[in-house]
């Protein structure tokens, strides 16, 4: 016997409030707004307006979104700048602002960062026939999304 929950709808003078809160707590992008006010209830209408406030007030800020986004995902999960963007674009952001959050990416600490995953990767693979285990290695890189000709010239050394 499964009950039927009927979602309440939010107002939308109550909806803003939450929405400043939910977003004062941590970076979000426009599309991430959107599905949260949607799943409130909201109609599009509603939805729309209260975005372009939340972007007049300084809530959300695709540009500063996408630095916080690449800068973490590549300090805390050691993601490639392949992956971020992917995933960046799949949060609706424009060009010029995921190319600003990837300048966020330090070009030394990024190769530094593939050379220790690279060699971390290596001592864990219990691969005994080198051009597999060079394989394994190669796969599970780029999976992290860096770039392949990154991937190779650290493979080389």
């Amino acid at each position: 016997m499964q009950e039927e929950r009927k979602k309440k709808r939010v107002e939308p003078a109550q909806a803003m409030a939450k929405a400043q809160a939910w977003c004062a707590f941590q970076e979000r992008c426009q599309q991430e707004a959107r599905d949260k006010l949607y799943s409130w209830g909201l109609y599009p209408g509603e939805v729309e307006h209260l975005v372009t406030e939340l972007i007049s007030a300084g809530f959300i800020d695709e540009e500063r979104y996408a630095k916080a986004f690449a800068g973490g995902k590549f300090r805390v999960k050691k993601w490639g700048r392949v992956k971020i963007r992917q995933e960046l674009k799949r949060r609706k952001l424009g060009d010029y602002c995921i190319r600003k959050g990837l300048q966020e990416i330090d070009p030394e600490a990024y190769y530094e960062t593939l050379k220790n995953l690279a060699t971390e990767k290596s001592r864990k693979t219990a691969e005994k026939h080198p051009l597999k285990k060079k394989y394994k290695i190669m796969s599970y890189l780029l999976s992290r999304g860096f770039e392949a000709d990154l991937v190779r010239e650290v493979m080389g050394e």
